[in-house]
């Protein structure tokens, strides 16, 4: 798996957590990257991206797909990943760079995500939800192996 691939499967990560019904999860439903107001280092970043969240009693289950900088595809085996926000870690497949990832509700808008590799803390992040429950930004760092910073995003996402 790429860097660019890793970072983007961090953000749909990052995205994932709620500890509330489908009737009343804002995040609930097909988000889309807005490029224009997204930034990725290193670049560049997914030409397109799709993000639909559904709900599963208290924890939502995300499902990416679009094409990353060189026209290929992301998420080709179709993965979706179940987020329970209870700040526990919990194994994570589908990503080389991390094997455990833990969520934590901040308030109503916001969430942290930590991830780790063998025990070590590898990247972090934040995803907000705007107040008109319209437009979903979601911040990551990443570290190297080492533990020198090595990538940061912001990608923000509109409700369609």
């Amino acid at each position: 798996m790429n860097r660019v691939t890793g970072v983007l499967l961090a953000c749909v990560v990052a995205v994932l957590p709620s500890v509330v019904s489908a009737e009343t999860n804002p995040r609930v439903g097909t988000w889309t990257l807005n490029a224009a107001k997204s930034s990725f280092t290193p670049g560049p970043g997914p030409k397109a991206l799709t993000l639909v969240y559904t709900a599963t009693g208290e924890n939502l289950v995300a499902f990416l797909q679009g094409t990353d900088p060189a026209d290929k595809p992301i998420n080709p085996d179709k993965t979706r990943q179940t987020i329970t926000m209870d700040e526990k870690d919990h194994a994570t497949a589908g990503n080389e760079n991390w094997d455990m990832t833990s969520w934590k509700r901040v308030n109503a808008t916001t969430f942290e995500i930590t991830r780790k590799k063998a025990g070590k803390v590898v990247q972090t992040g934040t995803n907000t939800l705007s107040a008109d429950g319209k437009t979903m930004t979601v911040t990551s760092k990443g570290v190297s192996v080492s533990g020198q910073p090595d990538s940061t995003s912001v990608v923000v996402y509109d409700k369609q």
